[in-house]
């Protein structure tokens, strides 16, 4: 029987592993992260923040210079990090980019009371992508507001279609403390999940769609985004899935140590390195894409060793 989970029982989480595997991740050192790449799985190390987040920028550029008329890409992207918006719109506007033809998809967004939240909301991730990027674009090099895509409970099945309309170069995103890419999290143990949580491949069937957020995932947020007000933050979004995920040619996380911890970070390279996809850490499912890379910003690897604070 799997382990129940230490920190919110009524649902599946990192904590329900295999303590051998929790164990073996815990004592990877920095030089080992290294080592776990493998083909089909790259891990890379940024030795400034400077470098981290203007590297993260750049996916987002080189994937819209890819694009033309008849033949449009684009990327998917994140808000955790959010520090690499502000260097996209710098880059396009002082190298003259022109990235009309390229497109955009917000992979998440809160919602709240039957309904995304609207772009008025002080947590919305579409306010930010365009306060922080797109409205800082020069308009004459931006793309039309049609090529952005932001997820609402009316277009879901229109966002997941505009995959198969636009190839999507790159899949970004962080990791949440609950070892989630978008707000992909792990399930409640119930039903038909009382004893394990979803096959991997029952989890992948999965695309965009209203999710109910993980008790880890809701606090997480109030600490990154709403000062630590838990009662801020929406029990609920709506997010990209792993259908789509498989049909971006590549997933790209960034973690620079902001949002997930020093084990958090070790775990889910671990598991996707060696091939170990469980449900309950939803990112290890990337071990079947064919194409991932994880980006570590160098000082905020940190360790699992005890210190008292």
């Amino acid at each position: 029987m799997r382990n129940i989970s230490k920190v919110a029982p009524e649902w599946w989480d990192y904590t329900t592993l295999d303590e051998q595997i929790l164990n073996d991740a815990a004592k990877l050192s920095a030089e080992d992260l290294l080592q776990l790449s493998r083909s089909g799985f790259t891990v890379k190390f940024y030795d400034t923040l400077e470098s981290f987040y203007v590297a993260e920028a750049l996916e987002y550029v080189r994937a819209w210079q890819q694009a033309t008329e008849h033949e449009p890409t684009g990327i998917c992207g994140p808000i955790g990090p959010t520090e690499q918006l502000p260097l996209v719109a710098q880059i396009v506007n002082d190298l003259h980019v022109d990235v009309r033809y390229g497109h955009f998809w917000g992979m998440d967004e809160w919602y709240l009371n039957g309904k995304a939240v609207p772009i008025t909301h002080p947590l919305s991730f579409a306010k930010a992508d365009m306060e922080l990027c797109f409205n800082r674009i020069n308009k004459k090099l931006r793309m039309p507001d049609e090529h952005l895509h932001f997820l609402t409970e009316s277009n879901i099945e229109d966002y997941t279609a505009s995959f198969d309309k636009v190839r999507c170069l790159v899949m970004q995103g962080g990791q949440g403390e609950v070892k989630h890419w978008a707000f992909n999290d792990p399930v409640k143990r119930e039903g038909k999940y009382q004893d394990n949580p979803p096959s991997p491949q029952e989890y992948r069937q999965l695309s965009a769609r209203i999710v109910n957020l993980h008790p880890m995932t809701i606090i997480q947020n109030a600490r990154t985004s709403g000062g630590g007000v838990v009662s801020n933050v929406p029990s609920q979004a709506i997010s990209v899935g792993p259908v789509e995920t498989w049909k971006s040619e590549k997933v790209s996380i960034w973690q620079a140590g902001m949002h997930d911890n020093p084990f958090g970070m070790r775990l889910t390279a671990f598991m996707i390195s060696k091939k170990l996809p469980d449900s309950a850490v939803p990112m290890s499912l990337l071990a079947d894409h064919p194409n991932v890379q994880f980006n570590y910003y160098r000082p905020g690897i940190g360790t699992c060793d005890a210190e008292m604070h």
